[in-house]
């Protein structure tokens, strides 16, 4: 599985697992819908399950990704400052490139 940070997005994520009070808490990113060849997508801090991979980025940050999702396998997470700010996850390489 493959999952690429951004600097913006790398930034507001070590932030967070810093502020965290256990400090084995991971970033998750999950699958919150989806349909045909697009999902919508959350984040959230947990724990390594069995069905994980952890998948190890070039900004230090390990994600966890649910092994058996196919939807997850190429995201990209981002953070935006405008036009609203906030983290953005899509995954082009399934043709995903944003909400709609």
């Amino acid at each position: 599985m493959n999952c690429k940070i951004t600097r913006n997005a790398a930034k507001k994520i070590k932030q967070e697992l810093e502020q965290a009070k256990d400090q084995e808490l991971m970033l998750r990113v999950f699958v919150t819908h989806s349909h045909g060849n697009h999902a919508h997508y959350g984040m959230d801090l947990d724990k390594v399950k069995d069905t994980d991979t952890i998948v190890e980025t070039d900004k230090e940050i390990s994600v966890l990704l649910q092994s058996d999702e196919p939807m997850l396998d190429g995201i990209k997470i981002d953070y935006l400052y405008f036009p609203e700010e906030g983290f953005i996850i899509t995954n082009p390489s399934k043709g995903n490139h944003g909400d709609h």
